[in-house]
Parts: C-alpha cells; sequence; structure tokens
C-alpha cells in the first residue's frame, strides 16, 4: 500500500490559501463536518488533499491551484504580434498575455511579469533574440522560464546559437497556429479536473 506523502495532507492554511478563504472559514467547515479532517497526535488537523478538491467541487468553489497562466510576446512585427495576442487571448481563457515589440522593453518587462512561456522573435532591432533569451537564463528569477524562438530566416546557424542560448525550440514563420499552441501546452503540465461530486 502506498505511504501518502507529505503533499497528500494540507494543513488549514494550505487549504485557505488553495481555497482562496481564511483559516477560520476552513476550521468551521471542518467542526460542522463539512469538510473531512484529521487530527494528528498534537491535536493539528490535517486535510487529504483529494477530499479537498472534492469539497471544492462539490460547492462550486475555484481552487486557487487553477492560476492564470502567462505568457510573453516579443516581435517587432506588430501584425504578427498582435494576431498572436489574440489567438492565446481569445481561443485560451486561461493566460494573461502581454506583447512587446522589441528586446529592450521585452528586458524591461520580463522582471515585473515573469511569463512562465515566451514566444521571441530571434532577428529584431537593437537587441536581438539570442541576446534576450541569454540574459533570461542567467537570471536566476527568470532561469526556469520557457522560451520557444520564432524566425523567418531558413539559417540554421541562426536557429542553433538561438538553441545554444536556453530556447527550448525553434519554429519557423509563418507560424502554423495549431502548431504553436501545442508548443505553449507542452510547458504546462496538465492539471486534473476537480472530480465532480
Amino acid at each position: 500500500m502506498k505511504k501518502p506523502s507529505d503533499k497528500d495532507y494540507l494543513t488549514p492554511q494550505e487549504v485557505a490559501e488553495m481555497l482562496m478563504v481564511s483559516p477560520v472559514t476552513v476550521r468551521q467547515w471542518a467542526q460542522k463536518g463539512g469538510l473531512k479532517a484529521l487530527t494528528t497526535p498534537g491535536g493539528h488537523r490535517r486535510f487529504q488533499r483529494s477530499d479537498v478538491l472534492n469539497f471544492a467541487a462539490n460547492r462550486g468553489i475555484k481552487s486557487g491551484l487553477h492560476k492564470k497562466r502567462k505568457l510573453l510576446i516579443v516581435d517587432d512585427d506588430v501584425l504578427l504580434a498582435g494576431y498572436l495576442h489574440e489567438v492565446f487571448s481569445n481561443a485560451q481563457e486561461d493566460f494573461e498575455v502581454k506583447v512587446v515589440h522589441d528586446g529592450f522593453s521585452a528586458g524591461s518587462l520580463i522582471q515585473a511579469f515573469l511569463p512562465d512561456v515566451i514566444l521571441l522573435d530571434i532577428m529584431m532591432p537593437g537587441i536581438n533574440g539570442i541576446q534576450v533569451c541569454g540574459f533570461l537564463k542567467q537570471n536566476a528569477d527568470t532561469a526556469n522560464t520557457h522560451v520557444i524562438a520564432m524566425t523567418g530566416l531558413d539559417e540554421p546557424d541562426i536557429r542553433q546559437k538561438m538553441l545554444d542560448a536556453g530556447a527550448e525550440m525553434c519554429l519557423h514563420k509563418p507560424l502554423q497556429v495549431d502548431e504553436l499552441i501545442a508548443a505553449v501546452d507542452s510547458f504546462y503540465p496538465t492539471e486534473p479536473a476537480l472530480p465532480q461530486g
């Protein structure tokens, strides 16, 4: 029989953060028997993650586990960047999307926005995509940001430099929307749907 890991059991504070309520509310739910709780030998309540998710689903409570995914689009082609913004903003309601049109603006926004994934054009005036990617990967706060490079150039050495700078993949323009969405989605773990009562 599998031994539960520490992550299988949550404190009242962790449940409160997950369900975006106060710890007092969590304790009241437990006292009234609505939310199953275990008591440790020291008298502290612990909640099994699956019980919390069932409780939330049965009451229509949106869990804080489902946070918006942050996507940054960096491309000096204003029309293409606008189109990509529209694709991800409309088709994927759980995305927060921002757009910039040059490498300098990207560097400034990355620090404040902390995107999960960046769609990054390689060839831009001023600071190019390779330089932006290098800066990103050398900074401890942004080193784990996923980078999908985009280029209209059919030059293997440029693409290789981008991959060497830390991009996970390099897509060729004109972009295939289905391929691009699948590429972005590949960096987000699939969350199980909340169980239905």
